[in-house]
């Protein structure tokens, strides 16, 4: 059974920077934290934020190693580099879904996981795309420890979505007391899977084993369905606003910004 909320918020804030994407989401959890969210929009309320890249950028899990990105090509290509508030390694956002998702619970984090990507899984279904639960939890630490997997889309945990056993969205977690922030992406097209093209001091070796990891291991929306951002992020708000029973309250980016310490210093 899903855990129940008093309401279900969700805001679309759109495309932004690295910067701008990685530091939203971390204000957001530092607003659940003090409690200035609940203040605004009530207790026992969570919120489903939607956004996109613009430029591209390669977001790093907060403990990799930045060595391992080539920011002199990263810059002469346009593309950010951004370090993430949660853990995993390198995910190329070009075009793609993005969504966070914020409570303050004292379930586990597998519950949460479990339940996001069931929301995920629904609103899939509903452009007939049938993904499944990967059953398995990898040795992470042994993956990490091959050269190949500097990207976080070639390994699935327990809970993430598969298409016929390929990695179609990818997720991570922080939590601080009861607060939790999971975040992921949904890759629209194959783009994700150019991670190879920045990386630093990549032998050519390396480059085919990681584009080979890519292509047998993941999967992207295009291969299955027409739909994009905008028609997902409708399915995923309604789908979300199923679990407190009375639909979701759409907020917007300024109502956000509102927020009491939201600007302070991160």
């Amino acid at each position: 059974m899903e855990p129940q909320f008093s309401s279900v918020c969700c805001i679309d804030s759109g495309a932004g920077s690295g910067q701008y994407n990685m530091e939203f989401d971390m204000r957001l959890m530092r607003a659940f934290a003090d409690g200035a969210f609940q203040q605004a929009f009530g207790e026992g309320s969570c919120l489903w934020r939607f956004y996109r890249w613009s430029p591209p950028a390669v977001s790093l899990g907060r403990n990799q190693n930045p060595a391992e990105i080539d920011r002199e090509r990263c810059r002469a290509e346009g593309v950010d580099v951004v370090v993430r508030p949660t853990g995993g390694r390198a995910v190329f956002h070009a075009d793609e879904l993005t969504y966070s998702f914020f409570a303050v619970t004292p379930l586990p984090n597998e519950v949460i996981y479990q339940m996001v990507h069931e929301t995920i899984a629904r609103a899939l279904s509903s452009v007939g795309v049938e993904a499944e639960f990967c059953r398995s939890q990898p040795d992470f630490r042994a993956r990490y420890a091959s050269p190949e997997s500097v990207s976080c889309f070639t390994a699935s945990a327990r809970y993430e979505l598969q298409v016929g056993g390929r990695k179609i969205a990818g997720s991570a977690q922080r939590r601080n007391g009861n607060v939790i922030l999971q975040h992921g992406s949904l890759p629209l097209s194959a783009r994700h899977r150019q991670i190879s093209r920045y990386l630093a001091g990549a032998s050519r070796e390396l480059v085919e084993a990681v584009d080979a990891d890519m292509e047998r291991k993941t999967a992207s929306l295009d291969e299955f369905s027409g739909a994009g951002y905008a028609d997902l992020v409708q399915l995923l708000i309604a789908e979300a606003g199923k679990s407190a029973g009375s639909g979701a309250k759409l907020l917007t980016s300024g109502e956000i910004e509102r927020l009491e310490g939201f600007h302070q210093s991160l």
